[in-house]
């Protein structure tokens, strides 16, 4: 049975009807993973300096 013909309300859509939520700001490269663990190990042992 195909309950979708029931009568029963229908969901309403939570995206907006323009296009401005589709469009998507250029992002810059991504840093490299080196980077981010040089961060963390520097933020670790400032951390265990304290």
């Amino acid at each position: 049975m195909d309950y979708s013909k029931s009568g029963g309300p229908k969901r309403r859509s939570t995206a907006p009807k323009h296009g401005e939520h589709k469009v998507q700001e250029p992002k810059g490269k991504e840093p490299p993973k080196e980077a981010l663990l040089a961060r963390m190990k520097a933020a670790a042992q400032a951390k265990a300096a304290k």
